[in-house]
């Protein structure tokens, strides 16, 4: 039977946090990444993302896309490791992978969605979105560069307490689980599970680089939206 879909490709996929969130919004799915991920739910294509990006270009097989989703690792700009290697004077150069996965995205013609925890990375902040936009037990801060196409930005409601855990040599309570690390109060495997939504791994260092599906979820409805909008 043919799938008459729209098809997003999931770059540097990991687990599948952002595809699945994209597979809820009506996409068919295909992911790409550089680890062996065999939690990933959808068609997978193990290897070097932006060679694989650069293949589906030269090839035209990146035509039967709709829309192309990355996530390139970015250390340098990630706010967790910057302030860990500040603190513990580490000067390592680290992965920065957003400026050639941009060239790329940029050639294949085809809108596009770069996402980055907060901190450096270099992407515009055409989006920002946050667990409690959606009533999520996690914060996860995301920001998102829309290439060829907009939205309206949602309103980033209050916070409605503290991250649970022990933060400089303090112990607090709150609504929210940290998501990332271990030990000093960090949310295990259940209760990352719980409060991202996602039931499909069990791998501690798949979830801790997750984004939440709800975050995806949006973006692919309002794509398809401002799509629809525009051909009505």
């Amino acid at each position: 039977m043919l799938d008459t879909r729209p098809r997003v490709l999931d770059l540097f996929s990991c687990s599948g946090g952002a595809g699945w969130g994209y597979h809820l919004a009506g996409f068919a799915v295909d992911g790409c990444d550089i680890a062996d991920r065999p939690n990933y739910p959808f068609d997978y294509h193990r290897g070097d993302a932006l060679e694989y990006l650069a293949h589906l270009i030269a090839s035209g097989d990146i035509e039967r896309y709709t829309l192309v989703h990355g996530s390139p690792p970015c250390q340098a700009g990630c706010a967790l490791t910057v302030g860990t290697n500040a603190s513990q004077g580490w000067g390592g150069t680290h992965t920065d992978l957003v400026a050639p996965t941009r060239t790329l995205l940029d050639r294949t013609g085809l809108p596009y969605v770069i996402e980055q925890p907060n901190g450096k990375a270099k992407i515009r902040k055409d989006l920002s979105l946050c667990g409690e936009m959606f009533g999520l037990g996690v914060l996860r801060h995301r920001n998102f560069e829309l290439g060829r196409w907009s939205t309206p930005k949602p309103v980033h409601p209050k916070h409605r307490g503290y991250v649970r855990g022990h933060r400089h040599g303090v112990r607090r309570e709150g609504p929210y689980v940290a998501a990332y690390g271990k030990g000093g109060g960090k949310a295990t495997v259940p209760e990352m599970q719980a409060a991202m939504g996602i039931t499909w791994t069990d791998v501690h260092e798949e979830l801790t680089e997750a984004i939440p599906p709800t975050y995806t979820k949006w973006i692919g409805t309002a794509f398809l939206t401002c799509r629809q909008e525009v051909f009505a």
